[in-house]
């Protein structure tokens, strides 16, 4: 896919860039106060309300860290989830559809019509490192709760643009839209390099969210929904921090 292809390349290219700001600072000194940014990954299992619909799905997003030297952190954080595919497709479009699952478009060919799924979250985090070595005191567990909001949809694509069922306003009555508030639980590792080279955070994040339906008309069910519902998001997440170290102040002693 395109945007894993520029995910990949982006996360490349910050690696192998020089440090911006980095100085002599020596990590395993003590505990540092530090900004940092990072690309992340996360690999999502649906529950609740969420998992009727959709099933494994991956989620990239990018993020903001400052860490104080006393282990919190105050966080912002976005993620784009996707999938290729949703659970019961028939069962979106059997009111346009033939017996057999196919739209019929212009010129009584079959359209190319598929359905995905697409959605994003949005996070402001506040978090505690706990250290668990002194050798290195900014690394360590990493606990975080977040507040924010989650959106989902079913995306759908008419690649051969001929089914006019599917186009503008209508695809809205299918897209099953729905976003609402969210809370998130974070655990994991955080680690930070004394050699400043390798920077990363893996662990497990949990989601529920509490979302409604944004369409007033479901086409297919032909009605008008009121969907409160409960979708939950469980996560492996990973990423690679970029921090920006402050230089240290050379002392010089005359005699």
């Amino acid at each position: 896919m395109k945007l894993i292809r520029v995910f990949v390349l982006t996360f490349l290219t910050l690696v192998l860039l020089p440090g911006h700001g980095i100085g002599q600072v020596n990590v395993k000194d003590s505990a540092l106060s530090v900004s940092m940014f990072y690309p992340t990954y996360g690999f999502s299992m649906p529950g609740g309300d969420m998992a009727k619909r959709f099933g494994f799905s991956h989620q990239l997003g990018a993020g903001y860290m400052y860490k104080a030297s006393n282990g919190w952190s105050i966080s912002l954080e976005g993620n784009f989830i996707f999938r290729d595919g949703i659970k019961n497709p028939g069962s979106i479009l059997s009111g346009i559809a033939t017996s057999d699952g196919f739209i019929i478009g212009e010129g009584g060919l079959f359209a190319n019509v598929t359905l995905l799924e697409r959605g994003f979250t949005a996070w402001a985090k506040v978090g505690k490192l706990f250290p668990l070595a002194w050798s290195n005191r900014n690394s360590g567990l990493l606990l975080q709760l977040g507040g924010g909001m989650l959106q989902h949809k079913i995306r759908i694509e008419d690649a051969s643009n001929t089914a006019p069922q599917l186009k503008g306003l209508y695809k809205k009555g299918y897209d099953h839209l729905c976003n609402g508030p969210a809370l998130s639980e974070f655990i994991g590792y955080q680690y930070l390099g004394n050699s400043r080279k390798i920077n990363f955070f893996a662990g497990l994040e949990f989601v529920q969210a509490y979302t409604f339906s944004r369409r007033s008309y479901y086409f297919n069910e032909m009605t008008r929904p009121n969907e409160k519902r409960i979708d939950l998001l469980s996560s492996l997440k990973v990423g690679w921090y970029l921090p920006l170290y402050k230089k240290t102040r050379q002392k010089f002693f005359y005699y």
